[in-house]
């Protein structure tokens, strides 16, 4: 037990600082390439400005694109959102409601009501 308290704490910070320094440089990288106003040379120049200066890249990328940033990732994710709706509960709902249709048109088959004639006929409208 050589290693005090204190020195544990100081390498927890600095892992965490680490961590944090890599998805920040993450976030930027990705954030470069989901541009689309920038062309292919822009985009190499500030890969290569966030590879080889870190710090001084990174920073200056989120000085000067910062707020553009925020609004894209924002967009992203209301790009996302409105995608998952049209598979979000309204959809299940649907699947239900034509999974109990097409059980009910197979019990007036299975009682003798309808015709195997009519149940497909049944079958085809609410399938389509």
């Amino acid at each position: 037990m050589d290693y005090p308290l204190l020195n544990v704490f100081w390498t927890m910070l600095w892992f965490f600082a680490f961590a944090l320094w890599i998805c920040v440089l993450v976030f930027v990288i990705a954030d470069i390439f989901r541009r689309r106003d920038l062309s292919g040379w822009g985009k190499t120049g500030w890969l290569a400005a966030v590879i080889l200066l870190p710090l001084l890249g990174v920073f200056t990328y989120t000085i000067i694109y910062g707020q553009e940033m925020g609004e894209r990732t924002y967009q992203e994710a209301q790009r996302r959102e409105s995608l998952q709706q049209g598979f979000g509960p309204s959809a299940v709902r649907a699947t239900q409601g034509t999974a109990e249709e097409l059980a009910k048109l197979a019990d007036l088959r299975r009682q003798g009501d309808i015709s195997e004639a009519e149940f497909e006929q049944g079958k085809r409208r609410i399938l389509t």
